[in-house]
């Protein structure tokens, strides 16, 4: 079983998906041949700079600052229910294309599902930033890959064309936003839907193969 993800790392229900996905993964019992695949998707690839989430959001939206609050609280609170611990109020937004880049380059290395994870803790539960080299670069120390490499990725342009397509095949796919799931290509979860909702798919999925 294929399991291609499309996620965006400043995105807090793909993070909320992500533990989603993993309890309905392991709902269906050892000895399953499962792969998920990281596939970049970014909400915003026009940012050409860093700017508070919630005043971002104030804008795009059209809400008080007061709703933003309000809107986030609620989304701490569903994070919450999954062992989560957000913290949305200091958060920035920014372009993502150099994250989505070093998560492909870990993929290679075996390691980039645990790049993933480490940025969403940091941006989600410690208010770090991901939108700037150094604090990319203690994130790929932490997870043991070589820095002095991923410096020399971030000078490229490699993995740029595989941010492109990932996101165009999204778009053919017909998915706008992120989180968004397809397993084996057959069947499609769109959004952080309930945990009944990855469970049933899951289970179709394998009995069909």
């Amino acid at each position: 079983m294929i399991i291609d993800v499309w996620s965006d790392v400043v995105c807090p229900w793909c993070f909320i998906g992500r533990r989603r996905l993993q309890k309905a993964i392991a709902g269906l019992g050892q000895g399953i041949d499962i792969t998920v695949r990281h596939r970049a998707f970014q909400l915003n690839p026009a940012a050409t700079g860093v700017e508070q989430t919630s005043k971002m959001l104030s804008e795009k939206y059209k809400i008080s600052s007061e709703q933003v609050n309000d809107m986030q609280a609620q989304v701490c609170s569903i994070a919450d229910g999954e062992g989560l611990c957000y913290d949305l109020s200091e958060t920035l937004s920014g372009n993502t294309r150099d994250a989505h880049r070093l998560i492909l380059w870990a993929d290679l290395q075996g390691r980039g599902d645990e790049l993933l994870e480490a940025m969403y803790s940091s941006y989600f539960e410690k208010s770090g930033s991901l939108f700037d080299e150094e604090s990319l670069m203690a994130l790929v120390q932490d997870v043991g890959l070589d820095v002095s490499s991923a410096r020399e990725l971030l000078a490229s342009s490699e993995f740029n064309d595989v941010v492109d397509q990932d996101q165009q095949l999204a778009a053919q796919l017909g998915a706008n936003g992120v989180p968004f799931y397809v397993v084996d290509m057959k069947y499609g979860i769109s959004g952080a839907q309930p945990q009944e909702a990855f469970d049933e798919t899951l289970r179709k999925a394998l009995a069909d193969t």
